[in-house]
């Protein structure tokens, strides 16, 4: 997935939602005309800028709900492990922010976990709507309730498919990628 990434984004204006600490960011930053790498969470855009202080990388806290960027500034797009993070019930929405900020024929980009039985962490609980949760325990003793749902290929496929023309759907192991241009 790390060597895959780059040649995707090359060349390309990219906006990342849900940067997190950066760990994808420093695969493909290179590789791309520019990044704005968007993240909620003070702490972790912290992070990230410390762990590539060279990378050309503007990174911007924000909300990945209500996108603090202009309308059609990128040709590219990226969320790692974001997508699983999304109620299901949001995704139309948080699409429709995206692809706004996006030029058509613009390229997207996520990567997320496969559910694996015996190795992934159990699924909780579901609630009304199909989300699904998982328990995490921290190593203070704490255990937080994380929604974690777990898309098929074809719910995937149908999400993004009236906008875009899919470019590949790949799974690994624990992982899948998917990767689609924003209808012109």
């Amino acid at each position: 997935m790390e060597a895959w990434l780059p040649g995707v984004l090359a060349g390309r204006h990219v906006l990342e939602v849900a940067c997190g600490t950066g760990y994808w960011t420093q695969f493909y930053a290179a590789a791309a005309a520019g990044v704005v790498a968007l993240d909620g969470a003070v702490e972790t855009l912290r992070i990230a800028a410390h762990r590539q202080p060279d990378a050309p990388v503007r990174w911007l806290q924000g909300d990945a709900y209500a996108l603090p960027v202009a309308d059609k500034a990128f040709d590219g797009a990226f969320a790692g492990f974001w997508w699983s993070h999304i109620p299901l019930g949001r995704i139309d929405a948080f699409l429709h922010g995206l692809h706004r900020t996006l030029k058509p024929g613009a390229q997207v980009v996520f990567i997320d976990n496969l559910f694996v039985p015996g190795s992934s962490t159990p699924i909780a609980e579901q609630d009304a709507e199909g989300n699904t949760w998982q328990l995490r325990p921290l190593a203070d003793g704490s255990v937080h309730r994380v929604l974690k749902n777990f898309p098929s290929r074809d719910a995937l496929l149908s999400a993004v498919e009236p906008h875009a023309r899919i470019s590949e759907y790949r799974a690994w192991q624990h992982f899948w990628a998917l990767s689609y241009s924003l209808r012109t």
